[in-house]
């Protein structure tokens, strides 16, 4: 594999490189950003039960008051 660095900019969010670079279509690029620190993300995946046979034991019920239940 061949490997030619180009320096670009990026305006609006999109990386411009100068006029005068050709790449071909498709092309498989990288992009290294020198003195820039990545921010991470945070990922909070959703609880899952060690023991997937016990999910009858949470089972919710759902009871809907009428609005005259507290006369």
């Amino acid at each position: 594999m061949s490997v030619t660095t180009v320096e670009g900019t990026v305006e609006n969010g999109q990386v411009r490189l100068p006029a005068d670079v050709r790449l071909p279509e498709n092309a498989k690029v990288y992009v290294v950003v020198p003195g820039v620190e990545e921010r991470t993300t945070l990922y909070m995946g959703s609880p899952r039960l060690a023991r997937p046979e016990q999910a009858a034991d949470f089972e919710k019920e759902v009871l809907v008051e009428s609005p005259d239940a507290g006369l």
